[in-house]
This record gives C-alpha cells, sequence and structure tokens, in this order.
C-alpha cells in the first residue's frame, strides 16, 4: 500500500509540473520556490502544538487548491503559482514519507512516525 501512496503523490508531483508549464513563469522559478513551504517549519520554535497548525495549514492540499483555483478563475498568475507550489511541495513530502503533523511532535505525522519505516528495514 505504501508504494501505491508514494506513486499517487509522484504523480501529483508530475501534474504540477505540467500546470507550471502552462503559467508565464520562467522554469528555474519552480525548483526555487518548492522549497519555501517548509518555511513554516520555524512555528515548531514556539512550540510543537503551534508549530503544527502552522505546518499542517501550510501543507494543507485544500488551501493549495484554494489558491490555485482562485487564481485561475481570476486570472492571477501569481495567486495559482502559490497553490501550485504549496500542493507540489505537500505532494514531494508526503511521497518522501513527511506527513501532516499530530500536536505531539514533529516526527508524528498521519503517515506514521518519521524514521520508524528506515529502522524497521535495517533490522
Amino acid at each position: 500500500m505504501e508504494h501505491l501512496l508514494r506513486l499517487e503523490e509522484l504523480g501529483f508531483f508530475i501534474l504540477t509540473i505540467y500546470l507550471f508549464s502552462l503559467l508565464p513563469f520562467p522554469w528555474w522559478v519552480y525548483p526555487l520556490l518548492l522549497i519555501i513551504p517548509d518555511i513554516s517549519i520555524l512555528g515548531y520554535m514556539i512550540n510543537a502544538v503551534t508549530g503544527s497548525y502552522i505546518y499542517n495549514f501550510i501543507h494543507h492540499r485544500g488551501i493549495a487548491l484554494i489558491l490555485y483555483i482562485g487564481g485561475v478563475l481570476l486570472v492571477s498568475p501569481y495567486l495559482a503559482l502559490a497553490g501550485l507550489i504549496l500542493f507540489a511541495h505537500s505532494s514531494m513530502d508526503r511521497f518522501f514519507g513527511y506527513g501532516l503533523k499530530h500536536p505531539s511532535g514533529f516526527k508524528d505525522t498521519h503517515l506514521g512516525t518519521i524514521g520508524e519505516n528506515q529502522e524497521n528495514a535495517e533490522e
């Protein structure tokens, strides 16, 4: 099942590359902006609960879709770009096993505990 979910995330990520090609931005913008959503991790400097809320808000696909669709409907390429980057980043994170965070700590995600699969694979 895990491989199927990763394949789905890869498909979403590839879709964002195609959708980006429809926007009026140079290609170098895509990889440059792709890591920007991880700034939301700074919320963990306050505490785990606040960090998880901020991180999850930025990494929520619903927010990404609202921004992208809003950008398309309002003919605002910058708004569409913001939504597309958030969606692409979330797909990339989930492909690598990083999910939405539980308030109990950064490593506790909706996909499981970060690092748990790697530790079990080594045993």
